[in-house]
């Protein structure tokens, strides 16, 4: 981005960063950093990754929902939503965004991070949906996409998870989203046999552009 850019100008592109496969802290850590030392013009971003196995457990979290012992470690978090899992083979979409730069509520972020997973899974004919009482994605009542935001000072952080093709045995000692008995599904059960780097790449290009259309539906209305 060119030094003096107004943040006008900025707002309709986020920088994508591919972080590849990295450990838990210290991401949520570099998330924290970013936002609390971002300014009326620092370009929004967009980070996609992959993490090594964890949990992660909600600000209203309850350890209740983890059903046993395990090695993989229990991180307590800043972001809305119960206890989930991540590990390699699952896409994770970190969207660091000016919420109020860009006129959005919290409401439409999430039905637009929806939206693009199941645009994703639409071009290779997989219908999905979400739900109104439980954030996400599913196919046939199993969970493929998870959804959890923080808002700190008209910006967020976190963002979504993917299930690509990764270990779903880990889900197993969990109720996934605090919900007991709920099934996890991801996209290589579902028949789709396309790379994570290449599925990476058309969620991310979904969102960008569930971020323009808004922009520009915002704008002529206002």
């Amino acid at each position: 981005m060119q030094s003096g850019i107004r943040p006008r100008e900025s707002v309709a592109s986020p920088l994508i960063r591919r972080l590849g496969l990295v450990e838990y802290q210290a991401t949520w850590e570099s998330m924290q950093r970013f936002t609390a030392e971002r300014t009326a013009e620092t370009r929004d971003e967009i980070w996609l990754l992959q993490h090594t196995p964890v949990y992660t457990l909600g600000q209203a979290g309850k350890l209740e929902h983890l059903l046993q012992s395990t090695d993989i470690p229990v991180v307590k978090i800043d972001r809305g939503g119960q206890i989930t899992y991540h590990g390699p083979g699952q896409i994770i979409v970190y969207l660091l965004l000016d919420l109020r730069r860009r006129k959005i509520n919290v409401r439409e972020l999430v039905r637009l991070m929806e939206q693009a997973v199941i645009d994703l899974l639409a071009n290779y004919g997989i219908a999905a949906a979400g739900r109104v009482d439980a954030p996400g994605v599913y196919i046939d009542h199993a969970k493929i996409a998870a959804l959890g935001l923080k808002i700190k000072n008209g910006c967020c952080y976190h963002g979504l998870s993917l299930n690509a093709d990764m270990d779903l045995s880990p889900f197993q000692l969990i109720n996934p989203c605090g919900y007991a008995g709920l099934r996890v599904t991801q996209c290589k059960e579902q028949g789709i046999v396309a790379c994570i780097d290449i599925l990476q790449t058309q969620l991310a290009q979904n969102l960008l552009h569930g971020l323009q259309s808004l922009m520009r539906d915002k704008e002529s209305n206002s």
